[in-house]
């Protein structure tokens, strides 16, 4: 079993031991793990899956590349206060005003034949750098940046593939930096004025800028594509809080950010299985049909900032696309599919009118 392409209908127990990583699979595990940033540290959270070569490794320390603990990967009393920080631009009246732009955006997108391609890829990225106040943004640079470091640091690459990702990686970080030098953009001013430096802050936003849209593209293409399975689904996509309602089932179980990582920092047990310290755990995060709830966006100190935008996103583009074209149907050809350690998505919804 391959741990990059593994689903749960092979797991054979609910913590498994997987290519040198444990698999946990329990819903009440995986909440208990998140929940507790001492005994399980988000350490790992960041750390490339496939180790980076030399090569590629004297490219990024030219680059002064780093990542230093500031949310997704911080378990120090740090984490509060940058977290409150971002927090700011993701209030429910600021999501909320996004509502309109997102709409605008879906209505310019219709009537291309790749859903992804001419929806999903680009309208995440807009619409989060309308909220973090960052403008003049090249966005196809930023998508090239965003996908190619999440396979560099998600993905089973092998050393050649690493060089040819790795300069992207570093454009990226540099990129920030310039950015917080020159106080360019809402989020970046915020950031300063607050005495957050500038290794920290582009540690701190390379994250940011790539989860908080890579993930909803690949949550817009998720269910786009299931959506256009149930036809019966699409025909009511319309009506009031149909297309909430199937945004949280997504998530709950074909959720794209399917694992995310944890240390243990002592011996553990879970689920009746003794885990030794120092052990990386993979946390499933799709659940089961008779799970109570979905971790779809994690739980805990950790939860996902973009958590509101994201469900807001995706509803908003279900409905306004199957209101405007409720004959679209999947033209039957099967897509290849993203197939990183934590993130799984198709990477083309081709249509037939």
């Amino acid at each position: 079993m391959d741990l990059f392409t593994f689903t749960r209908a092979e797991l054979t127990s609910p913590v498994q031991f997987l290519g040198g990583r444990w698999v946990v699979s329990a819903y009440d595990d995986v909440r208990a793990v998140l929940a507790d940033p001492v005994t399980y540290l988000p350490d790992n959270a960041l750390t490339a899956v496939t180790p980076v070569g030399t090569a590629a490794l004297r490219s990024l320390v030219r680059a002064r590349f780093s990542l230093p603990p500031t949310l997704a990967n911080n378990g120090s009393d740090s984490h509060a206060q940058l977290r409150h920080l971002v927090a700011s631009f993701f209030t429910p009246a600021r999501v909320a005003a996004a509502e309109p732009r997102i709409r605008s955006l879906v209505l310019e997108r219709l009537g291309g034949t790749d859903l992804v391609r001419s929806l999903a890829w680009d309208l995440p990225a807009i619409v989060l750098m309308d909220l973090l106040g960052l403008e003049n943004v090249d966005i196809p640079t930023l998508k090239r940046w965003s996908s190619g470091s999440l396979e560099f640091f998600w993905g089973d690459v092998s050393r050649e593939r690493q060089l040819e990702l790795v300069d992207d990686v570093g454009d990226f970080h540099q990129w920030l930096i310039k950015r917080y030098h020159a106080r360019d953009g809402e989020l970046f001013c915020a950031l300063a004025d607050a005495g957050v430096s500038a290794e920290d802050s582009a540690g701190l936003c390379y994250f940011l800028l790539i989860a908080g849209q890579e993930t909803t593209t690949q949550l817009l293409s998720t269910a786009l594509r299931r959506a256009l399975q149930d036809r019966a689904l699409w025909a009511r996509l319309g009506s009031p809080g149909v297309a909430e309602a199937f945004v949280e089932d997504v998530l709950r179980t074909e959720t794209p950010v399917v694992t995310w990582r944890r240390l243990t920092a002592r011996d553990v047990v879970l689920s009746g299985v003794r885990v030794p310290a120092g052990a990386e755990l993979v946390l499933l995060l799709s659940g089961k049909e008779t799970d109570p709830r979905h971790l779809a966006f994690g739980y805990g100190r950790h939860f996902c900032l973009g958590a509101g935008l994201a469900r807001l996103e995706a509803a908003v583009t279900l409905r306004t696309v199957a209101e405007h074209e409720p004959s679209l149907r999947l033209d039957g050809s099967q897509p290849e599919w993203l197939q990183l350690l934590s993130f799984r998505a198709p990477r083309s919804v081709t249509v037939a009118r």
